[in-house]
């Protein structure tokens, strides 16, 4: 566990067992450019981020509001959307049969 790891790792191994959050500032985070232009209101080097950055998932509790909305507005998941309809759920996926053999010849 490093000094970036966020304090709240064992609720969030819970939700998400499969990602590392840690703390960062928005500017070491290298955020994309569509969500930086909405964050006005504080200096990058200022305000921090909690978020897997590898998955591009941040968790809200320990994330400033206008970052957190300018994330939602990009590529980015909220940690509660990854764990529940995001590519984070258990959920399995309806198997789908594969189509009927016809092993009868067609007619000519």
């Amino acid at each position: 566990m490093s000094a970036r790891t966020c304090p709240d790792w064992p609720k969030l191994m819970e939700m998400a067992s499969d990602l590392q959050f840690k703390h960062f500032t928005v500017a070491e985070a290298q955020l994309p450019a569509d969500a930086l232009t909405q964050i006005s209101h504080v200096s990058l080097d200022d305000v921090e981020i909690c978020c897997d950055l590898d998955h591009h998932v941040f968790n809200p509790a320990h994330t400033d509001p206008e970052v957190c909305a300018a994330l939602r507005a990009s590529h980015w998941f909220d940690v509660r959307e990854w764990a529940t309809s995001g590519p984070g759920t258990d959920a399995e996926l309806p198997q789908v049969d594969p189509e009927p053999q016809n092993d009868t010849p067609h007619a000519a």
